[in-house]
């Protein structure tokens, strides 16, 4: 696949995935955060915020490898 394909797949397959990891935290944020205290509520929302950076890392390094030399 040339980079240029990944790159448009990429960015498609990273707002589809944001989108739905955002819903799915506030989901379960909305079900079971309800009268905890605030740091327990900060602390979810701190590593929620920062754990769909990985799989995103993984997926932007993928998009930017070069394409393999045509023979």
């Amino acid at each position: 696949m040339r980079q240029r394909i990944r790159k448009l797949v990429g960015t498609l397959v990273l707002v589809a995935f944001v989108l739905l990891y955002a819903l799915v935290v506030m989901t379960i944020a909305a079900a079971k955060l309800p009268g905890t205290s605030s740091w327990v509520q900060l602390a979810f929302f701190v590593v929620g915020g920062l754990v769909w950076v990985i799989p995103a890392a993984v997926l932007v390094w993928w998009m930017a490898k070069p394409d393999r030399p045509r023979p």
